[in-house]
């Protein structure tokens, strides 16, 4: 209680994409003191994926005003100031500013795939591979589509960056989150600045905007301050007036750079999988790739060590469907249980399946899907009428699916000799014990460990790096991102491991290589079934 009165706490918020989340921690950081969430989902308006700045706002008071209501109760105090904050969110997407600060376009999130010609271009341009999420594909895009609001365009940010800049009123980015927006230079740990020159080289004669440098933020690495609370940022958190400004703040990162911290998971050989509505590893470098892949972004750590990383567009959502189908059903034949419950029993089903599901196949694409080559998605199950259609086989089917993009990545990874002493996991999809765990481990041929902490994820690991500024500040010379994790947070950590089941990875690589051949079923789904509105 001391903690929270004097501010030696630590606030993460992070906004995922279907809850924003806010985390408190104090003294110990391994331990979450309280958390606040909002449920919120995206919007798929003329045919963009986006979120509102409304809808921003309105539920980050939200997971605020929940997280104070629960150290109220625990505690019997509620928080006005804290040690120092951290905002972090999806990566990457678009959100174009003018000079008055006003937004020019919707917000353009991590799940479009409209970029495709400015993704070709600027991979060929620079010399490695340019995703189609990442914001300088959406800027080079609308460039190239001659969109009226890029003359009018004064700077571009992240959602993290756009919600840092309110509430402390810096223009910064951590550098793990930068890595999304443009190439980060191993060297100097900021924008190369050669790739910057041959960008503004090719758009010269094509839009009147200054140099990309002035439009971009400020990057700055794990452990640098990066602005204090305002006091118009901090009526905009808590609308009620109690909180206070002064705190000072992290830079702001990435889901991605904040499912490392959480894992434990920012030095060479180590690596994690991050599975929520989208589905990523992340898998730090200890040497440079042979060549380009376009299946592997390279970006950062927080602290702005090069990583690869197998993104995904679709993760969890699918198996959230069915899962509510099934829920649906329970409440109806007069047996109802909650959703954690219904997750529960179906996992754990999921465990009594052959080791290749059967002969089902399940697509979890709701959105296109790059590595996989769709543009569109459209979620499917498959079975064919030898295959054996049991609970069991398709909840495998389910899981399965949603490591099955994740697992064409890792295998490009496997192809370049890249080796891990640890694989990391975290995410709701792992509180089961004992299920999602193996089957990944199965899906990796490799061992999968999940902290007791996994569930809380990306608002976790945002308050860690957040403390994590603190306590670097106080080491004259120096502290290191990965020594501070180890040391201090996760020095006293309990991992479950799971060691792959021979079973499980014959399995499931059966698995793939029938579902790498069935996404031809896939792409003639989704042109033969086009999205409302619309026609082919």
């Amino acid at each position: 209680m001391e903690a929270i009165l004097t501010g030696r706490t630590s606030l993460g918020i992070e906004l995922g994409s279907t809850r924003i989340k806010a985390c408190l921690i104090g003294d110990d950081p391994s331990v979450a003191l309280a958390v606040g969430s909002h449920a919120w989902e995206n919007e798929f308006v003329d045919r963009t994926w986006t979120y509102s700045l409304e809808n921003v706002w309105s539920g980050l008071q939200a997971a605020y005003a929940d997280l104070v209501a629960g150290v109220e109760q625990s505690f019997g105090v509620r928080p006005t100031t804290f040690g120092a904050i951290g905002v972090s969110a999806m990566m990457h997407g678009y959100l174009p500013f003018d000079d008055a600060g006003e937004l020019l376009v919707p917000f353009r999130t991590w799940r479009n795939t409209t970029t495709g010609p400015a993704s070709a271009e600027l991979s060929e341009l620079f010399g490695t591979n340019i995703p189609l999420r990442w914001s300088i594909a959406h800027l080079h895009q609308a460039v190239l589509d001659n969109e009226p609001h890029v003359a009018q365009i004064d700077g571009i940010t992240t959602l993290a960056g756009y919600v840092h800049r309110r509430l402390t009123g810096r223009n910064v980015l951590g550098v793990g989150d930068a890595s999304g927006v443009f190439p980060i230079d191993a060297g100097t740990k900021t924008y190369d600045a050669e790739l910057l020159a041959r960008y503004d080289d090719l758009v010269a004669e094509k839009t009147p905007a200054p140099s990309l440098a002035g439009l971009l933020p400020e990057v700055l690495v794990a452990g640098q301050a990066a602005g204090h609370l305002t006091a118009v940022g901090a009526a905009l958190l808590d609308p009620s007036g109690e909180l206070q400004p002064g705190a000072v703040f992290c830079p702001p990162e990435g889901d991605a750079g904040t499912g490392m911290v959480a894992t434990c998971s920012v030095a060479p050989r180590t690596g994690n999988v991050s599975a929520g509505t989208s589905i990523f590893a992340m898998v730090v470098l200890e040497r440079p790739l042979t060549r380009v892949h376009h299946e592997l972004d390279l970006v950062t750590t927080p602290a702005g060590d090069p990583v690869a990383m197998v993104h995904c567009n679709n993760g969890a959502s699918e198996l959230a469907a069915w899962a509510a189908l099934f829920g649906r059903f329970a409440a109806v034949s007069g047996s109802p249980i909650d959703s954690d419950a219904v997750f529960d029993v179906l996992l754990r089903e999921a465990l009594d399946g052959e080791p290749d599901a059967g002969g089902l196949l399940a697509y979890n694409h709701l959105a296109g899907e790059p590595i996989a080559g769709l543009e569109e998605g459209r979620p499917l199950f498959v079975r064919t009428p030898d295959s054996t259609f049991s609970l069991a086989n398709f909840m495998r089917a389910q899981l399965y699916g949603v490591f099955g993009t994740l697992s064409l990545g890792m295998r490009v990874l496997d192809s370049e000799g890249v080796e891990l002493d640890q694989m990391f996991a975290h995410g709701g999809m792992f509180r089961t014990a004992g299920v999602t765990q193996r089957f990944l481990a199965g899906a990796l041929n490799a061992p999968v460990s999940v902290a007791a902490s996994a569930s809380e994820g990306g608002a976790w690991g945002i308050a860690v790096l957040a403390s994590y500024v603190t306590a670097a500040s106080a080491v004259p010379a120096g502290l290191t991102l990965d020594d501070y994790l180890r040391d201090r947070v996760f020095g006293g950590a309990t991992f479950e491991t799971a060691a792959p089941e021979p079973a499980d990875v014959a399995g499931f690589s059966t698995y793939l290589d029938r579902y790498r051949d069935g996404l031809a079923v896939e792409r003639t789904a989704v042109d033969a079934l086009p999205l409302k509105g619309t026609t082919r």
